[in-house]
């Protein structure tokens, strides 16, 4: 082991467990984590960093789909949508890639303003951004089942991707319908954007999927585990007349969970920052809270209803805190290197981390 593999694992492992911090208690993060972590075997953040640094060259596509309508007021919320964009950012200074925004309607107004807030130009039409730095498209896609394989295969024309990330993406049951937490089908409300992961996920495109609960896209990678310990996953369980459950029938090839999807999207983030070498490539709390204010005020709304800015019930403080936090243990990782560098050389000759 090299002392940039250890840095790899040890910081990617703190990225992930920072993702899973568990303010509220009660558990499900665990749940989640615990299944994909032994899928995966080494930390989720920091696996999927490695996969995009790979895979996506400058001037590539990635398409990032994104956006989860809320019951009862019908409005989007703010979890997915505000990392969604501020991965855009990332990968356009990690790697001067070019980011194509999939969502629906409601999230419009909202992605455009966090784009603005967070340095980049948005544009209607993929052909847009194909000269243009520092842009990214926004796509709307459709809620109609009949009409979502058509516009898939049109994306696809226009620009293949060399990777397709979705954060906090309703994803379909195993009989079609979508959910909410609660069980709730909100097939009608929810843009069928599992279909355009699916879609490049079979033609071979790097796909990761980001979920916090079970109902997003790709998080059928850990379907047993949801249908055993997550409440309305199961079979029979769901509060609607499919009685499909909750758990969604895509299993990602790359999966990240947290206990925000946000917070899953932020690791992911700060281990691209790390591996670039970059610490721009991660925003800083003041961005964030930038970022969570526009979304706000441009209609998004929080996991229980609010128009604040807040993300899954989770107040400015504690976002900022956690981006903080991922930021400075980039940071340290990347100014010691040099510094540290004999007690890596002590530590791995002593072998431990070659047991794990």
């Amino acid at each position: 082991m090299t002392q940039q593999e250890l840095t790899e694992y040890n910081l990617g492992q703190s990225l992930d467990d920072l993702a899973n911090l568990d303010p509220r208690g009660y558990g499900v993060c665990r749940i989640l984590y615990d299944a994909a972590r032994k899928r995966a075997g080494e930390p989720l953040t920091m696996q999927c960093a490695k996969a995009l640094a790979r895979t996506v060259k400058h001037g590539d596509f990635v398409y990032i789909i994104t956006g989860f309508v809320l019951l009862p007021l019908k409005k989007a919320e703010t979890d997915g949508m505000i990392s969604a964009v501020l991965l855009a950012r990332a990968l356009v200074t990690a790697c001067g890639a070019k980011p194509v925004l999939v969502c629906q309607e409601e999230n419009l107004a909202a992605a455009r303003a966090v784009a603005a807030a967070c340095g980049l130009h948005t544009c209607d039409s993929i052909d847009e951004i194909r000269e243009l730095p520092s842009a990214m498209a926004v796509i709307p896609f459709t809620k109609e089942s009949a009409l979502a394989q058509q516009q898939a295969d049109e994306l696809m024309a226009q620009a293949m991707p060399s990777a397709v990330i979705s954060v906090e993406a309703p994803g379909a049951n195993a009989l079609g319908e979508y959910h909410n937490a609660v069980g709730l089908n909100m097939t009608e409300l929810e843009a069928k954007t599992d279909v355009l992961f699916a879609a490049l996920q079979a033609r071979g495109v790097l796909n990761i999927a980001i979920g916090d609960l079970g109902n997003e896209i790709g998080m059928g990678a850990i379907a047993a585990q949801l249908e055993k310990y997550i409440p309305c996953a199961a079979p029979g369980s769901c509060n609607c007349e499919c009685k499909g459950g909750i758990a969604a029938a895509t299993a990602a090839d790359y999966l990240i969970t947290a206990t925000v999807s946000d917070w899953g999207c932020y690791g992911l983030i700060a281990a691209l920052a790390f591996l670039y070498e970059n610490i721009g490539v991660m925003h800083d709390a003041a961005l964030e809270r930038e970022a969570c204010i526009a979304a706000v005020q441009n209609g998004l709304i929080d996991m229980n209803g609010r128009a604040i800015p807040s993300i899954d019930g989770f107040g400015l403080e504690i976002n900022t805190s956690i981006v903080t936090l991922m930021r400075e243990c980039v940071r340290e990782s990347l100014a010691l290197r040099e510094t540290c560098k004999t007690w890596f050389e002590k530590t791995i000759a002593l072998g431990y981390f070659e047991t794990i």
